[in-house]
């Protein structure tokens, strides 16, 4: 197999905080499942190690590789760290005394294990009862017509210090239904869903931030935009931690609002606060929301494949890139239609086609970043062609993308 293409979806717990991802992998014929080919496990597993680190990919998380016998009982899982990934068991491994005993093995060792897909009923409660004990986790997939018996199933699982991941959540009620039947965690689309990403009652007005963003695209008088922060002091108090946290350097210390509008300008508070939108809790943790990563990666992806494209491109059209990225994912947080929401805002038709008809070089652009967080190999390899970019580059770009947002999540404070 020549090429190995990297994604990784978030695992998020019930208060939706990031918990670990699951490296997704696709080789050159876009298939996704490592069964028939017994090297995909290790190219992906050294494909985060060397080739692009564990810290570019992971951060301080664990990823969950999917494995096969064959890898299982290859002593080539044996030189992995055993700090970085959890191996989930395909649902074809069989269960005889030598996999059994790999699995006592690697646990002692370790290892962290799970099984990658089970099935909620007798039959597999059964067949897994002999490492139920050496097992960390167990995904499964969660199906509104699923019947509520299994969450007996999911009950006796638990009992072994299991932690159930539900997978596929796709919206609010497959989570409500995942959290009744008893899953820990969860992965899939649901972070994107309003119910998830709840604010707490001291946040701030999330109208109160579309205001002020208005007033700074709109040119405002800088003592308008100066006299609105001031009257929203949680606005105010995480700008200040924003400007403090090491993602800017100025000679002297900021002295008011006023002066930070004048040294960061107002395209750059803008910006931010429109990501600030999308942040779940910034006054309380310095972890961002999944959905607020979801649109840093979005934002940078537009831009750097917008620079590949056209490498003299002028900075108000990567501004609408970056534009297409943030509003991309607004009407989630309001419940409120995205053309809605579009229609009242100070933006250019460009940035609104692109992002409801998909059309221009930024719609483009932006249809390739929603194809390549449904890793599509395929789009990209078109986009490519098209474009007259060499090969790989948007893949090359992705990663360079989410080594970005790795930095972005976990600043360095000084």
């Amino acid at each position: 197999m020549k090429h190995v293409y990297l994604g990784r979806q978030p695992i998020i717990d019930s208060d939706a905080n990031l918990r670990a991802y699951d490296i997704l992998y696709r080789d050159a014929q876009k298939r996704s499942e490592i069964s028939g080919d017994r090297h995909a496990s290790a190219s992906v597993v050294n494909s985060v190690l060397n080739k692009f680190g564990t810290h570019s990919i992971l951060g301080d998380r664990r990823g969950f590789v999917k494995i096969d016998e064959k890898f299982l009982m290859n002593d080539i899982i044996l030189s992995v760290p055993s700090e970085f990934f959890v191996f989930a068991l395909l649902q074809d491994v069989p269960m005889s005394a030598k996999v059994v005993e790999r699995i006592q093995g690697l646990s002692a060792a370790g290892y962290m294990l799970a099984i990658n897909n089970m099935s909620l009923n007798s039959q597999s409660v059964e067949k897994y009862s002999v490492i139920f004990k050496e097992l960390s986790f167990v995904k499964t997939t969660i199906k509104l017509d699923l019947s509520l018996n299994v969450k007996d199933v999911i009950t006796k699982i638990k009992l072994n210090d299991v932690t159930i991941i539900g997978t596929m959540i796709e919206d609010s009620q497959t989570y409500e239904f995942a959290k009744e039947l008893g899953c820990d965690w969860f992965a899939g689309y649901f972070f994107a869903e309003p119910k998830i990403l709840e604010t707490a009652s001291d946040e701030p007005s999330q109208l109160h931030v579309l205001k002020l963003y208005n007033l700074l695209i709109q040119e405002a008088d800088i003592d308008e935009i100066t006299s609105e922060f001031e009257k929203n002091p949680e606005i105010t108090l995480q700008l200040l931690q924003f400007i403090n946290s090491g993602y800017f350097h100025f000679r002297n210390p900021i002295s008011s609002i006023h002066h930070v509008l004048t040294l960061v300008g107002r395209i750059a508070i803008g910006q931010w606060l429109m990501l600030m939108i999308y942040s779940k809790s910034a006054t309380r943790s310095n972890e961002r929301s999944p959905l607020m990563l979801m649109v840093k990666s979005r934002t940078q992806l537009m831009q750097s494949v917008l620079k590949a494209v056209e490498p003299g491109v002028k900075s108000n059209m990567l501004g609408e890139a970056y534009m297409v990225g943030v509003l991309s994912l607004i009407d989630v947080i309001f419940s409120v239609k995205l053309e809605d929401i579009l229609q009242n805002m100070h933006i250019s038709d460009e940035v609104k086609e692109a992002i409801l008809e998909q059309t221009g070089l930024l719609g483009e652009i932006y249809a390739l970043v929603k194809r390549t967080e449904a890793f599509d190999v395929k789009a990209a390899r078109l986009f490519e062609k098209k474009h007259g970019l060499e090969h790989k580059r948007v893949e090359n770009l992705v990663l360079e993308c989410m080594r970005e947002v790795q930095k972005f999540e976990n600043p360095i404070v000084e």
